[in-house]
């Protein structure tokens, strides 16, 4: 399928943001691992909610996407009793890069996934700032 990178929202043309899954230098991507941990229905539920997320960026709110904390976001996937949550950042150029996944069993996030999407938002700015 050919996405249009523009979408018509009351007859304003606006651009789409463009997701991307970050990848560890050893090439694996923490996202795609977690997405193919996940049965077919709660799969086809979160790639649901990348498309909503890859068209409205920034604007998507609560219930689909939270802030957590240093610009670490949380897309908020609810199926059945089953909680998931994909965390994400923003990056120049209506770029958004997915860091990592978890099915959440407790009230809150934990802390070692922000710690994890901290650390690998890290490695990815590093990178951009080394490229040419």
């Amino acid at each position: 399928m050919v996405k249009m990178p523009y979408y018509v929202s009351e007859g304003v043309v606006m651009q789409n943001f463009t997701v991307q899954f970050f990848e560890q230098d050893d090439g694996s991507c923490p996202v795609e691992e977690f997405l193919d941990s996940l049965d077919n229905k709660m799969a086809a539920k979160v790639y649901g909610m990348i498309e909503l997320l890859e068209e409205y960026g920034n604007e998507l709110r609560m219930p689909y996407s939270e802030q957590l904390e240093d610009g670490i976001f949380e897309l908020r996937i609810k199926f059945g009793g089953n909680i998931t949550r994909i965390l994400y950042f923003f990056f120049v150029g209506k770029n958004i890069i997915l860091t990592n996944g978890f099915v959440k069993k407790t009230q809150k996030t934990p802390p070692d996934e922000i710690a994890k999407a901290k650390r690998y938002r890290k490695i990815y700015l590093t990178r951009q700032e080394k490229k040419p």
